[in-house]
């Protein structure tokens, strides 16, 4: 290594830490999880008691991380800790109903249990509500890297922003691409490989509607790809496999290749 290089890589290091590591978010993630969700652990409390104990254990280890968050104002912790906390019944409200929509569209599904346990879709979907809770509170970095984690372990790549209704439904789970500015409804169904992307990547977008609109009770079949902030998938649709749409389709659509070259 030159001595510049040396020297670089001590700068980097002289910098204080003001980020909670990775590991210390992942273990905040599955603690949440298998609070919620006692399948997914070993664990299982025996009172109320018990589990306000662990509730308030959650707590201290989430304003922690949200303290050696850097941007993250100090006198705003307890609020912000305060305000996530107040929204765990609904996430696990939403949560059981992503998992019985999965039990309800999957004849290989026996019960929303198997499904909590062993879906990949239905982890990414958990996770999801969960950093989207925060997104939404504009608790910095630590949506993305909840969302992050969730990529590495599922494969659904799904950003905290996202706007997802109730009874989502993500069937096989690998490869799909959910962006920031994404709103899909209820009693939405996809399946792997399906990207709800943007038409175009340029920086000064950022602040824009780039992602798609997917309304209610609609179907997305294996390696469809729908792009643009001004495209809507109208409601009852049903988008075959492996399509191109950058436009538009009416509410009740039936969308797939009758051919090589032709879109009906």
């Amino acid at each position: 290594m030159s001595p510049d290089f040396l020297k670089k890589i001590e700068l980097a290091h002289q910098h204080p830490k003001t980020l909670p590591g990775e590991e210390e978010i992942h273990a905040f993630i599955t603690k949440t999880l298998q609070f919620l969700f006692p399948e997914l652990g070993d664990v299982r409390f025996n009172s109320i008691l018990e589990i306000q104990t662990a509730h308030n254990v959650l707590r201290i280890q989430f304003e922690e991380l949200l303290k050696k968050t850097k941007a993250c104002d100090p006198d705003c912790t307890a609020s912000l800790s305060e305000s996530f906390f107040n929204s765990l019944e609904t996430i696990y409200d939403r949560c059981v109903e992503d998992a019985e929509a999965i039990v309800s569209g999957d004849p290989a599904a026996y019960n929303y249990k198997e499904v909590i346990r062993t879906y990949p879709g239905f982890l990414a979907i958990a996770i999801y509500r969960i950093a989207n809770v925060m997104y939404r509170l504009d608790i910095p970095y630590l949506p993305r890297i909840f969302t992050e984690y969730s990529h590495s372990r599922t494969g659904v790549d799904i950003h905290p922003g996202a706007t997802i209704g109730q009874r989502f439904c993500i069937d096989h789970a690998t490869g799909i691409v959910i962006g920031e500015t994404t709103i899909i409804g209820n009693n939405v169904k996809i399946y792997q490989g399906v990207t709800l992307g943007a038409l175009s990547v340029r920086k000064d977008m950022a602040q824009t509607k780039r992602h798609p609109n997917i309304e209610d009770n609609v179907i997305i079949y294996a390696g469809a790809t729908i792009l643009g902030g001004e495209t809507t998938i109208g409601a009852n649709s049903i988008i075959g496999g492996n399509v191109w749409i950058t436009e538009s389709v009416p509410a009740g659509s039936r969308v797939y290749y009758q051919s090589q070259d032709q879109l009906i």
